[in-house]
């Protein structure tokens, strides 16, 4: 059983950061008993093979000493590294064969001091909790087996739950960087273990080193999020032991509920910063729950001002955010329910009606909505009828304004994010329907009334709105024939769209 480290009145017993670990150099590359490398589990007196890797836990409260205590009692020839991202405060007491690497750089030192991969020197890495012991003793030399079994199979790392942790579930993950998404779901296990993407819980995992330093961010934070997404963009698969290998102290990791909330807090904290560093900013759980790491009505929206009609996550091959989405739609059916309750005549208009006939949603690459309302009805909405000049923010933070740009309408979403629904306002004349302000897009015409008389619902974004009656001659008379099957970005001299990957 092991005991937790003391934060308080404990004499340290050595150096928490001996200068092997963080001199860099040959020194910092050397075994517990100098010899070159780190080294691991023994295969017939060679070299070792495995290094063991803590990399979660916190500072105030851990049993980081007491986990290398447990291996080390067992296996001292295991090199034995924990890694933080700054020098943690207070240290920990680390037995001899037990190094601490901070990843943080530092001016006196070489590069290679700060980097892990100059650090292992052994096949593979197991990465730990904390608070886990190794018992039995072979527990790792029955994960080794089961990776290399797997040959050059997909499964590229085996894993084992920790017995008297919480159980560890099997997921699928697929990761969406185009749409800005990762969507976990739960996994079936097997007579043999489960075969997956990715796992939630206390495990500890067996991983090629190769493999590991190959990855962008091999030891990111969260460490399971991070290692599971760049995993499962290369086609990865991780393979859970339905037995546990290792055991774990029985009590809990925090001794107070104040501790539990401080954990709890920073992990919020760093999956947040996790996600926003992938371009992640939808998560949808397993249980069906969703997780926003994009902009809020409170933030100014993902991207900036758009130039010659291609944002700029277009030239990332990607597409328009899905908290930026989530903001159009929810301002979009705010203003048509205003609109509708207050007898303003509106429809989709251009790439707005695109997207609904084509998607019945806003088009995945769109960054505003357009309506086109009759300009006979502007007095009808106390919205609009006073906005000759300033603004108005509304009791429910949208802003109503008359835009800079000409002579139409904008509601944005508030007054911090810009995404917007624009309004234009159309008069009939000698039946052609037209107004007093025109941009450069060549859809931006005139177009006869016909196509309003009647105007006809159709669904969009989860509401029914409504739009031009024959729809698809409507659209071609602006966009030009073939425009629905056709799909391209708003400028394809800019950006084209590569249909292949719709």
């Amino acid at each position: 059983m092991m005991e937790k480290r003391k934060e308080h009145g404990r004499a340290t017993r050595k150096a928490a950061f001996p200068a092997s670990a963080l001199g860099g150099g040959v020194a910092g590359l050397l075994g517990p008993r100098g010899e070159p490398g780190l080294a691991g589990v023994s295969n017939n007196n060679r070299s070792p093979r495995v290094t063991v890797l803590l990399r979660e836990f916190e500072n105030f409260e851990n049993y980081v000493g007491d986990v290398a205590n447990s291996f080390l009692r067992q296996r001292p020839e295991l090199p034995f590294l924990v890694v933080a991202d700054t020098p943690p405060y207070p240290p920990p007491e680390l037995p001899d064969g037990c190094r601490m690497l901070v990843l943080s750089p530092s001016p006196d030192q070489p590069p290679q001091a700060h980097r892990p991969e100059f650090h292992v020197q052994t096949d593979f890495v197991l990465l730990v909790p904390d608070g886990v012991e190794l018992e039995p003793s072979r527990a790792i030399e029955r994960l080794i087996k089961e990776l290399e079994g797997e040959g050059g199979g997909p499964v590229r790392l085996v894993a084992s739950p920790v017995l008297a942790r919480s159980a560890v579930q099997c997921l699928h993950l697929r990761v969406n960087l185009r749409e800005w998404t990762a969507t976990y779901s739960t996994a079936a296990s097997g007579s043999s273990g489960s075969v997956c993407t990715a796992l939630h819980g206390d495990a500890v995992v067996l991983i090629r080193t190769e493999d590991l330093f190959n990855l962008s961010v091999p030891l990111g934070r969260p460490l399971f999020p991070s290692l599971f997404i760049q995993t499962t963009l290369r086609g990865w698969k991780v393979k859970l032991l339905e037995s546990p290998c290792f055991s774990a102290n029985h009590r809990p990791l925090f001794s107070s509920a104040h501790n539990q909330w401080k954990a709890d807090t920073r992990l919020k904290e760093s999956t947040g910063k996790l996600m926003r560093s992938f371009g992640l900013k939808r998560l949808m759980l397993p249980d069906g729950k969703e997780q926003w790491h994009g902009c809020s009505k409170e933030t100014p929206r993902c991207f900036g001002t758009v130039k010659d009609d291609t944002p700029d996550y277009l030239y990332l091959d990607r597409w328009t955010p899905p908290c930026c989405l989530r903001a159009l739609r929810e301002t979009t059916k705010y203003v048509i329910n205003i609109l509708e309750s207050s007898g303003v005549r509106y429809w989709l208009e251009g790439g707005t009606l695109l997207g609904a006939v084509r998607h019945q949603d806003i088009i995945p690459w769109d960054y505003d909505v357009d309506l086109g309302i009759y300009l006979e009805d502007v007095p009808n909405c106390d919205h609009l009828k006073n906005l000759d000049s300033g603004s108005l923010v509304d009791a429910n933070g949208y802003v109503w304004e008359r835009a800079v740009e000409g002579d139409f309408y904008r509601v944005q979403y508030s007054e911090a994010n810009h995404l917007h629904v624009d309004l234009w306002p159309f008069y009939p004349r000698n039946g052609v329907m037209t107004k007093d302000t025109w941009t450069e897009h060549k859809q931006d015409m005139e177009f006869p009334e016909h196509f309003l008389q009647p105007l006809v619902p159709m669904p969009f974004a989860g509401i029914n709105a409504y739009g031009p009656n024959n729809q698809r001659a409507f659209l071609e008379l602006k966009f030009g024939e073939g425009v629905v099957e056709n799909p391209q970005y708003p400028n394809p001299a800019k950006k084209r769209l590569d249909r292949a990957k719709l």
